[in-house]
């Protein structure tokens, strides 16, 4: 808990951010302001912890805080009325707040309950660098096995392909070993990686990867380079700019592209982004109002909520058994599994309808609630971020020999750091990416085997 509490903090500057807030927005009421004052707080670790760890649990907890907290007090605040009717908040502030505050401050507690020193999230900066000296070409076999993975997992099934697709995250692996073991930035290959992602970004119309890489990215330069305050700062301003810009673009690109009047690529997204910022109105209130639901997970939950168990029964248990067999057992053992994007769950407890191609999930929150309710969810929360951080904290038992596996921490938990996904696919890719690296790990043991006494 010492990372929640027991770490530098600036609580004047938070009590005052929270004073300014309260006077800002008057009206608003109690739940979401409190929802606001938590998201803050988490938000201020995250900032304060870049350029000291890979920050896993402070963005797993962020990204939370961001879809179940500040998502849903902006549309109880007043944003609600511009969503479309089934993007809307369907119960009452206090019923939705009395069990999202619980659930995601569980899940956030038992993340740092016996995180130590943030364990698993400390780069060895020395013994990494040792590693590359040893082995200078291994990143860019890293980087070029990304690369290839990336274009064969296509040609394979969603078993096989998910093998692939997670190599195909080797790329920034490569890119971080570069980053921490280089005295000189190394151009070429940070333009080659970044602009990788950028491209297919653009052209799956699909941004949460590139959004997601780009903190990791700069977390590794963070670390490397010390970023101090103002670094942060801005850095983290220009972050913010590049997410708005991006939700408010993305489905006039997905449009513009899919009936093939324009070519996917950065042209057509600047050019979409020069008409829409014509007037200098992009960013009116106007236009962000109805794009809150980008970031408001919790409209899913209040549906959720609505329809269980008044019009469906909770499952006890039975659907979470369809999750987890979902995301341990190969379609070899189990046939009838659960597949990525499954429609069928989401609309029969959210009641909601959707078209197929639409991407919802019911999210772990959602989950949570439809196997064990309010109270059975928050204690639901409360172990998952306990498994989460027992991952990490493997991770920093192994990185005492294998000292570069911290950086694949980052491959781990991208996925899982999307708390809008459907939970099968985030434990999937969970356990998959651990076993897929024990392997390697027994595999090239001596390779990546660097003891502590070499350097001394």
């Amino acid at each position: 808990m010492k990372t929640l509490f027991g770490t530098s903090f600036n609580w004047p500057a938070f009590v005052g951010a929270a004073i300014v807030i309260r006077v800002l927005f008057i009206g608003i009421n109690w739940p979401s302001y409190f929802a606001i004052v938590l998201a803050l707080h988490h938000f201020m670790l995250l900032f304060n912890a870049i350029g000291n760890v890979m920050p896993v649990r402070y963005l797993l907890g962020a990204f939370m805080c961001v879809q179940f907290f500040i998502g849903p007090a902006l549309a109880y605040g007043g944003l609600d009325e511009y969503q479309y009717i089934n993007y809307k908040m369907k119960i009452p502030e206090g019923d939705y707040f009395a069990y999202a505050i619980p659930a995601v401050m569980s899940f956030i507690i038992g993340l740092h309950l016996f995180a130590g020193k943030l364990n698993g999230e400390v780069i060895d900066e020395e013994r990494v660098t040792i590693f590359v000296n040893r082995y200078p070409a291994l990143p860019y076999w890293f980087i070029g096995i990304g690369f290839v993975s990336s274009i064969v997992a296509g040609f394979f099934g969603s078993e096989l392909g998910f093998v692939f697709y997670l190599l195909a995250g080797f790329k920034f692996i490569g890119l971080f070993l570069l980053i921490i073991a280089s005295s000189d930035l190394k151009i070429v290959p940070m333009v080659v990686v970044i602009g990788s992602i950028v491209a297919s970004s653009l052209g799956d119309g699909m941004f949460h990867d590139l959004l997601i890489w780009l903190i990791f990215i700069g977390a590794v330069f963070a670390i490397k380079y010390k970023f101090g305050f103002n670094i942060k700062l801005i850095a983290s301003a220009a972050f913010i700019f590049l997410a708005l810009t991006i939700q408010l673009l993305k489905s006039n690109y997905r449009e513009a592209t899919g009936t093939g009047e324009e070519e996917k690529g950065v042209e057509t997204f600047s050019k979409l982004y020069e008409e829409q910022n014509r007037d200098k109105s992009m960013f009116s209130f106007e236009r962000l109002a109805p794009n809150v639901v980008r970031i408001n997970q919790g409209f899913i939950i209040t549906n959720v909520m609505h329809n269980v168990p008044a019009v469906i029964p909770f499952s006890n248990g039975g659907e979470m058994y369809q999750v987890f067999e979902a995301a341990i057992l190969p379609r070899l053992i189990a046939p009838d599994k659960l597949r990525a994007g499954d429609r069928t769950i989401f609309m029969r407890y959210s009641g909601l309808h959707i078209r197929s191609g639409t991407s919802m999930g019911l999210s772990s929150l959602g989950d949570a609630y439809i196997n064990f309710g309010i109270l059975g969810g928050a204690v639901f929360m409360f172990l998952l971020g306990l498994m989460y951080s027992a991952v990490l904290n493997k991770f920093y038992k192994e990185a005492k020999t294998y000292p570069v596996l911290i950086l694949f921490t980052a491959l781990v938990f991208y996925y899982p750091i999307r708390p809008d996904c459907e939970l099968q696919t985030i434990l999937g890719h969970l356990f998959k990416a651990c076993f897929l690296l024990y392997v390697m790990i027994m595999f090239f043991k001596t390779t990546f085997r660097v003891q502590p006494e070499i350097i001394a």
